[in-house]
């Protein structure tokens, strides 16, 4: 295959699969060759050719290479962890605003469950002198837990298996503490995001989180991906706390893939069962 150059492509531009990479039991990363002009916290929409299309984030991202690491949970992302080297996929984009990294050099990220993987990036990008928050609900599900051997980094399980048993927010308190943050990122379950944001209000320290809706077109067409008067994939994923302080619908509502509008913990259950996150 030819090695596109992506800036913001509308029509899937066909990969074949390089290699793939189990993260944990349940993860796996496909590697493609190719370059990608992308920021931490963009996405790609993925087709799959006679199955479906889906929004993912890219978790590797280099001068030749790039991967999505993607979570065996439903029909689209049980196929796509199926794959093999010389498989197809289309891919397209990148969509979306990333993660602002112009804004000082104490950081803390994040991250809860699959929402490692749109960090990931950006913790590449941001180097060594930050504070990683890491959660999962036990030690074999910690996405990347080797690959950062050098950072700071604190970690958490649902059932303490690993570092400390509770939520990462906790840790988030306990760090804010003792040091002095310019940003927080953030990456997750979102009622573990509005968690950490309402913390960022409590100490006045600026955040960025990425959010999930259902997505479908990808470039702000549909609206099926909206929060508030906000168009997740074209005014997000990624939202700052100005932004967020007026989205009356975070960790509250969503819209179903049929249009209805929901409470997030519907909307949370029938994702699991659809599999559409930006992290599937």
């Amino acid at each position: 295959m030819n090695k596109p150059n992506l800036t913001v492509e509308k029509k899937p531009i066909m990969f074949r699969v390089d290699r793939t990479k189990r993260e944990t039991p349940d993860h796996v990363t496909l590697f493609f060759n190719g370059t990608i002009q992308f920021r931490p916290g963009q996405f790609v929409m993925v087709w799959m050719p006679g199955v479906d299309e889906k929004p993912y984030t890219i978790s590797y991202h280099g001068p030749k290479t790039f991967g999505i690491t993607v979570e065996a949970k439903g029909r689209f992302s049980r196929k796509a962890a199926a794959m093999k080297p010389g498989d197809l996929l289309g891919i397209r984009g990148p969509f979306g605003n990333g993660f602002d990294t112009g804004t000082g050099e104490r950081v803390c990220v994040v991250a809860g469950g699959c929402g490692t993987a749109p960090v990931a990036p950006l913790i590449d990008m941001l180097g060594k002198d930050i504070t990683l928050i890491q959660g999962a609900r036990s030690r074999d599900l910690l996405l990347f837990k080797e690959r950062y051997p050098s950072l700071n980094g604190h970690y958490c399980t649902d059932d303490g298996t690993f570092g400390h048993k509770g939520f990462v927010t906790e840790l988030l308190e306990q760090a804010i503490s003792t040091n002095t943050f310019d940003m927080v990122y953030a990456c997750g379950p979102e009622i573990m995001m509005k968690r950490v944001f309402d913390i960022c209000e409590k100490q006045k320290i600026p955040c960025q989180v990425s959010l999930e809706r259902y997505m479908r077109c990808g470039f702000g067409a549909c609206g099926a991906c909206v929060c508030g008067a906000e168009r997740v994939c074209i005014d997000g994923p990624v939202f700052n706390s100005e932004k967020l302080r007026q989205m009356e619908n975070f960790n509250q509502k969503a819209l179903l893939k049929s249009g209805a509008e929901v409470p997030l913990s519907t909307y949370a259950s029938w994702r699991c069962g659809e599999n559409i996150s930006t992290t599937n």
